[in-house]
C-alpha cells in the first residue's frame, strides 16, 4: 500500500469512533441508493459555478469516469474572482484594485487546471466562461434584452475580462450565458450532467442550475435528454463536523428529509478519497482561509440529488371545492443569524410551502409557524418558461410581501397593476399570481424566502413546476 494511503487507513482506524457523531444521520436517512457506474464512451459534463467546486463535489466522479473510459468535460461559469476574504488571507494584505480581482480569477483558473490534470483531465477538457462571480443571479433576474449589461461592483466592468476564456468580451447579460451553455451542451451532447444544486444558498450555484434548466428546455428535440445530478456545496450549518473526516459518510442536510429529493451516493475507495483530498489542496487561494470547510467534503462518498418536477393541473373555481395543493412539506423553521455567522434555532415550530394552479392563477401557500406575527414577510421569485417565446422575452417576476402589502417587479421595473392577490391569515399566507403576468408559461422556476421582520428565517430551493 502506498505510504500516503497507509497513513489515511490508520487515520480511519484511529478516528473510527468519530462515526458515532453521524448516528442521527444514519437513523434519519437510512441507506441511500448508489449512483450507477460510469461506462466506457459515456460523455460526462460537470458544470462548476467557481474553480474548486468541481473538486469539492465531483473529484470522485471525475476519477471513476476517467477510469471507466468515459469522456469528462468541465465548464466553469465564473473564475471565482469575488472572494474578497480569501484574497486578503492569500495575499496577506487588503487589495481593492480592479486588476487585483482579475488577477485572483487567473490564479483560481490556474489552480483548477493543475487540480484537474492531477485527476486525469487535460486542458482541452476544461472550458472557462468567466462571468461575474457573485453577479450571475442578478443577471438571471434582471439583465435580459438590455443595452446596459450588469456591472460588477468590485471589478467595475461589464464584460468577460479574461482573454484566454471562451467568452472573452461577452457582455454580462442573460443571453450571453444562456448562449454559451446551450452551445457547450449542443456540441458535447452529454449523457450525464453534474451541476450545482437549486437549494444551494450561494447565488452563483443556484443560478447555474437555473440556466441549465432553460438551456435543456431550449434543446429539447435537438439532443437526447441527459440525466442531471445536482450536488450541494453551500448550506447553513452543513456538513458537520467541519475539517477533514475521511472516516465519515456525507449525508444530506436534515431539512430535506421530507422534500422528496431523490438522493444518490457515489462511494469512494481509499485511493480516490486520498486523491480528492489532494486535489482540493491545489486551491491554495481558498484553502488558506477555508480549509476547515473545503476538506469537510472529502469523505467516504459524494452526494447528488434533485427535486422531482411538480406537475399541476388547472383547477376550476367552485364554491364547495377546496383547492388541492401539491408539493407541501418543503419545511422551514425560524432561525436567528448572529453577527458571527453561526445559526441559532430559536423555535421548533415549522411551516411549509405548497403550490396549486386555480383558473388563471399560480397559487403559493405558506403555512407558517404559529408564533410568527404579522411581521412575517416573503421574497418570491417566479420565472416562467414557454416554448412559444424566447426566455429573454419572458417576465422575470419578483414579489416582496410585508404584512398585508406586496410589491411586484419584472426584472428591474416595478409593476403597478400587477393583479397579484395576497391573502394573509394568522397561520398562512397565500399568493395568487396571474399566469398572464408570468407569460402563460409551460413551467415555472420558483423559490421563496421567508423573513420575520428583517431577519431571514429560511429559503425554499428553486422548484420546477409544470402546468398541465
Amino acid at each position: 500500500m502506498h505510504k500516503r494511503n497507509f497513513i489515511l487507513f490508520l487515520m480511519i482506524l484511529l478516528l473510527g469512533g468519530c462515526a458515532r457523531v453521524q448516528k442521527s444521520d444514519i437513523d434519519l436517512w437510512g441507506p441511500i441508493p448508489e449512483l450507477e457506474s460510469f461506462k466506457k464512451g459515456e460523455r460526462i459534463l460537470i458544470l462548476a459555478p467557481h474553480p474548486d467546486d468541481e473538486s469539492i463535489a465531483c473529484a470522485g466522479v471525475i476519477q471513476q469516469a476517467v477510469n471507466a473510459g468515459a469522456k469528462v468535460k468541465v465548464v466553469y461559469l465564473t473564475n471565482g474572482d469575488h472572494n474578497e476574504l480569501a484574497f486578503i488571507v492569500y495575499k496577506k494584505r487588503i487589495i481593492m484594485r480592479q486588476g487585483a480581482f482579475i488577477y485572483m480569477g487567473k490564479i483560481r483558473q490556474k489552480e483548477s487546471r493543475e487540480a484537474m490534470k492531477f485527476l486525469g483531465l487535460t486542458e482541452n477538457d476544461l472550458v472557462f466562461l468567466g462571468y461575474p462571480d457573485y453577479g450571475t443571479f442578478e443577471i438571471f433576474c434582471k439583465y435580459w434584452q438590455t443595452k446596459k449589461p450588469f456591472r460588477d461592483r468590485l471589478t467595475r466592468i461589464s464584460s468577460v475580462p479574461y482573454k484566454d476564456n471562451l467568452s472573452y468580451g461577452a457582455p454580462y447579460c442573460g443571453e450571453s450565458i444562456l448562449r454559451d451553455l446551450v452551445n457547450q451542451i449542443l456540441d458535447y451532447k452529454p449523457d450525464k450532467i453534474f451541476v450545482s444544486h437549486p437549494a444551494d444558498v450561494n447565488v452563483d450555484h443556484k443560478t447555474l442550475y437555473l440556466f441549465l434548466q432553460v438551456a435543456l428546455s431550449d434543446l429539447e428535440g435537438l439532443i437526447t435528454a441527459p440525466r442531471v445530478y445536482p450536488y450541494l456545496v453551500h448550506f447553513v450549518g452543513w456538513p458537520k463536523p467541519r475539517h477533514y473526516h475521511p472516516e465519515l459518510d456525507l449525508y444530506p442536510p436534515g431539512k430535506f428529509i421530507n422534500s422528496k429529493i431523490n438522493w444518490y451516493r457515489l462511494n469512494l475507495s481509499f485511493e480516490e478519497l486520498d486523491k480528492k483530498h489532494q486535489s482540493i489542496l491545489f486551491y491554495k487561494s481558498q484553502t488558506q482561509s477555508s480549509a476547515f470547510y473545503l476538506f469537510s467534503f472529502a469523505r467516504e462518498n459524494e452526494l447528488f440529488g434533485d427535486y422531482p418536477p411538480l406537475e399541476l393541473s388547472v383547477q376550476s373555481t367552485l364554491k364547495d371545492k377546496i383547492i388541492s395543493y401539491f408539493g407541501a412539506q418543503e419545511m422551514f423553521k425560524e432561525t436567528e443569524y448572529p453577527q458571527e455567522g453561526k445559526e441559532v434555532e430559536v423555535m421548533e415550530e415549522k411551516g411549509s410551502v405548497s403550490y396549486a394552479v386555480q383558473d388563471n392563477y399560480f397559487v403559493v401557500r405558506l403555512d407558517k409557524p404559529k408564533r410568527l406575527s404579522s411581521r412575517f414577510g416573503t421574497l418570491l421569485y417566479a420565472f416562467g418558461y414557454s416554448k412559444n417565446k424566447a426566455f429573454a422575452q419572458m417576465p422575470k417576476i419578483r414579489i416582496i410581501t410585508a404584512g398585508r402589502k406586496c410589491k411586484v417587479f419584472n426584472a428591474k421595473k416595478r409593476i403597478a397593476n400587477h393583479g397579484v392577490i395576497l391573502e394573509f391569515a394568522r397561520q398562512s399566507l397565500i399568493l395568487k399570481i396571474p399566469l398572464e403576468l408570468l407569460g402563460k408559461p409551460d413551467y415555472i422556476l420558483t423559490s421563496i424566502k421567508a423573513y420575520h421582520g428583517n431577519l431571514p428565517i429560511d429559503v425554499v430551493g428553486f422548484r420546477k413546476i409544470r402546468i398541465k
